[in-house]
């Protein structure tokens, strides 16, 4: 099942890629960016959990701004699933998933996706929390956090809360037009 859903993820990045009719130039491309860390940049400490009770967590839990632009035609609303591959031996951990997120909303300020929202429905982390929950990397190598926004043609509020990432990318099958993705490495020094 995990290889299907990497699978549905590479499919989706790369219809991302072909979802314009025309030619594509930079300034049509769907994309996902933060002010906070460059596409396979370091993330800051503070974007890392604060779970006092792992001493993993050396952080403060605070998201980091996310923004996007270019959507591909017919969107209606948008997913967002934070994943971290090498988790748990490389099983991976997500760290959150959301999604009902209006067209409307074209990103997150930092902090903001730390808490419930009215932008978006919270999903089921790998924690079994609705928001964002920073990485708390065991000493060792660098982690890849992966950022992927997807854009549906679903209605924001079509989906119920609480799904897992796996039921959300089951749920969004025919209803993807889109994904963007951005990566941020993390390591507990």
């Amino acid at each position: 099942m995990k290889a299907a859903v990497g699978c549905f993820i590479a499919a989706l990045v790369t219809t991302a890629s072909f979802a314009a009719d025309e030619p594509t130039t930079s300034s049509s491309i769907f994309a996902l960016s933060s002010p906070a860390f460059e596409d396979n940049g370091r993330l800051a400490k503070k974007f890392a959990g604060n779970d006092k009770s792992n001493a993993n967590c050396v952080g403060e839990n605070v998201s980091p701004p996310l923004t996007w632009s270019n959507p591909p035609k017919g969107t209606k609303s948008y997913a967002l699933m934070l994943y971290d591959p090498e988790g748990r031996a490389g099983l991976g951990v997500v760290h959150w998933i959301a999604y009902g997120i209006p067209v409307s909303v074209t990103g997150f300020a930092e902090g903001e996706v730390s808490q419930p929202s009215p932008k978006f429905v919270g999903g089921k982390s790998t924690r079994n929390l609705p928001t964002y929950f920073g990485p708390c990397t065991p000493p060792g190598d660098w982690h890849h956090y992966t950022f992927t926004l997807i854009a549906t043609d679903l209605e924001p509020k079509e989906l119920p809360p609480g799904m897992t990432r796996d039921e959300l990318l089951t749920k969004l099958t025919g209803h993807a037009l889109g994904a963007a993705g951005r990566v941020g490495r993390f390591r507990h020094e």
